[in-house]
């Protein structure tokens, strides 16, 4: 049996909190006394005028005191009169339009609006930085992951400043949902690189994202490196889970073994499939009795089912851990579950072993009448050999005749007949001599 390998999360496991879009500083520098002008990169950018601004700060006290419907509606009459607006009036109401929208959760006409405001020539130029970044974020919340990309090319022309942690996560993301995933594992690790670089500890969603990445692009010993990680610096149970999973598909099956053990003894393994798995490598690593408790325990607590497969798990695995007494009890569970014999014909197996021949036999029939057998020659084999025991030799013979007709065990029945028929004559002798 080699040990469980367990899938890490992917797609639905990484996704990270986006940030909310800064889409407002609404106003920059503006008061309502005076008007705003800004200078930069020689573009000249046209004032605001106090009677504009007070026109937008109505609208958007609308809409902050819950009536976005009333927000609109003052935004459209402002509209009616844009052609005596200059540029940055256009934009800054496009923007506030933009701000109602995102916040009413429209997102295809919050990114449409504040699309307007950068196609403005005359804006600040700090104002075209961030909301054609606010842009990039609303696109990813929109699930438009080609336009991400776009936005952010765009950015990248018009950014004069260092690049953040959030263009590299960001950046990622996207590239991520596009199934790029060496251009997101490039952009991920930038992010992290950066924080490394600053002593800072990356963020959790970080160390996510660079996991579902490396795993997507079959770099499994990369994936061990960021779970490793991420139980170091965020020491939760389901990362020591998926550590253990991946040792176990890189085959370190001994740290697979530590890891998971360590832990179930912290008490982070606690669902169904966690308990199989570590009893599943329990008894690769040849703890067959441990992988038994832990099998037992878990349908005991009522975690795993008390089915004839897992019943059987534990049977097995005590018969592993040279238990065969207690083994039984649990195949008769097994076997009351289902219709076939398999389980009475191990029943019957274990008890030749432990030489308790009433209960071999019995077992046998029991297999016999219920059918469904796999390798049926093995029931009258265990059936034969118990009947021997008992000194029932013509019942012994037989058994082994019906296992002789079957061709795996032919060679082997008949070697029994032979043996039985001169036991059976040698008995008869001395009991005829005792006489």
């Amino acid at each position: 049996m080699k040990p469980l390998k367990v899938a890490v999360i992917c797609a639905a496991a990484f996704t990270s909190s986006l940030v909310v879009p800064s889409v407002v500083s609404m106003l920059p520098g503006v008061t309502l006394a005076t008007a705003y002008a800004e200078e930069q990169k020689t573009k000249r950018v046209p004032a605001l005028r106090e009677k504009v601004y007070s026109q937008l700060a109505r609208a958007q006290k609308l809409a902050d005191d819950g009536d976005a419907k009333a927000g609109l509606e003052a935004l459209d009459s402002i509209q009616e009169r844009s052609s005596s607006m200059n540029s940055y009036e256009i934009a800054m109401m496009h923007n506030f339009y933009g701000f109602i929208y995102y916040n009413e959760n429209d997102l295809d006409k919050a990114i449409a609006s504040f699309e307007k405001v950068v196609n403005e020539d005359a804006i600040p130029e700090t104002l075209r930085v961030s909301t054609t970044f606010s842009l990039a974020q609303l696109a990813m919340a929109n699930s438009d992951y080609e336009k991400v990309i776009k936005y952010l090319a765009q950015w990248d022309v018009i950014n004069d400043k260092p690049k953040t942690d959030a263009y590299y996560v960001l950046k990622s993301q996207a590239y991520y949902q596009l199934k790029d995933y060496q251009k997101g594992i490039e952009n991920i690790n930038l992010a992290i690189a950066e924080a490394d670089s600053k002593g800072e500890m990356p963020k959790e969603n970080w160390l996510i994202l660079q996991r579902a990445m490396y795993y997507s692009l079959n770099q499994s010993d990369k994936v061990v490196e960021v779970l490793e990680r991420l139980v170091k610096l965020y020491n939760k149970p389901e990362y020591w889970v998926q550590l253990g999973g991946m040792y176990g598909e890189t085959g370190a099956e001994k740290k697979q073994l530590a890891i998971l053990e360590a832990a179930y003894q912290q008490g982070f393994m606690k669902s169904k499939s966690d308990l199989r798995q570590l009893s599943q490598v329990y008894l690769y690593n040849g703890l067959a009795f441990k992988a038994a408790n832990v099998m037992s325990k878990a349908m005991q607590d009522g975690v795993a089912e008390k089915s004839a497969k897992n019943y059987a798990f534990v049977a097995e695995a005590m018969v592993q851990a040279k238990e065969g007494e207690k083994s039984l009890a649990y195949f008769a569970k097994a076997a009351d579950l289902v219709t076939h014999g398999q389980y009475e014909q191990r029943i019957a197996e274990v008890s030749i072993n432990l030489e308790k021949y009433e209960e071999a036999a019995d077992a046998a029939r029991k297999a016999l009448d219920k059918g469904g057998l796999e390798f049926e020659s093995n029931v009258y084999v265990a059936l034969g050999m118990a009947q021997y025991n008992l000194q029932n030799f013509d019942a012994s013979i037989l058994a082994f005749e019906q296992a002789e007709k079957h061709k795996k065990s032919q060679r082997l029945a008949e070697q029994w007949i032979k043996y039985v028929k001169r036991e059976k004559v040698h008995a008869e002798t001395l009991r005829t001599a005792l006489l």
